[in-house]
């Protein structure tokens, strides 16, 4: 039996308020939580039964979310633009991530980066498909490879100046990958 639409609803809603805290402070805590979401510890807990289990819904909904926007970008962007555009998204998920790292066990964190690993390079062949169709993108590119060039664009410090170091970055990584058309 699925759960009921209020009992969805309110899992929808602790998962986006957990998100909002979460990436501001990776060490709040779960009643925290619950007090921002305008639930209580019970509700919370019913849906999800530790912080970890909180943490790692978090994390999946956001990757599953970032691959699910790939075709959708391409409907309205160059496959350059919204390689551009999913990459800057990417980014900003692998802080989030950073920031829950705290809340998960190394043998946690360790699965679910090989869990969301082959959704994310799915998701990168569409983007560089559809740029070797059109011209744009040198054609026979490794989503692999793309994906540890792009490293780069998390790994800057954050604030101002890391954030203009990453636009800097994802323009040199993303000139390297364009047919030059």
């Amino acid at each position: 039996m699925s759960p009921r639409s209020d009992a969805r609803r309110n899992r929808a809603h602790i998962l986006a308020v957990a998100r909002e805290i979460l990436t501001e402070d990776g060490h709040a805590s779960l009643n925290s939580i619950a007090k921002q979401a305008g639930v209580g510890p019970g509700t919370l807990y019913r849906h999800f039964p530790s912080r970890e289990a909180l943490v790692l819904e978090v994390f999946r909904a956001e990757v599953q979310k970032l691959v699910d926007w790939a075709p959708e970008l391409l409907r309205t962007e160059t496959p350059p633009r919204a390689l551009r555009l999913w990459f800057e998204r990417l980014a900003g998920y692998i802080r989030i991530k950073r920031g829950l790292g705290d809340a998960l066990t190394t043998a946690v964190h360790d699965a679910v980066t090989h869990e969301t690993h082959g959704p994310v390079t799915d998701a990168i062949r569409v983007l560089l498909d559809a740029g070797e169709r059109d011209g744009t993108i040198r054609p026979g590119l490794d989503p692999d490879d793309v994906l540890l060039l792009m490293g780069c664009v998390w790994r800057v410090p954050p604030g101002p100046a890391g954030a203009r170091q990453a636009q800097r970055l994802l323009d040199l990584s993303l000139e390297g990958i364009r047919t030059g058309r």
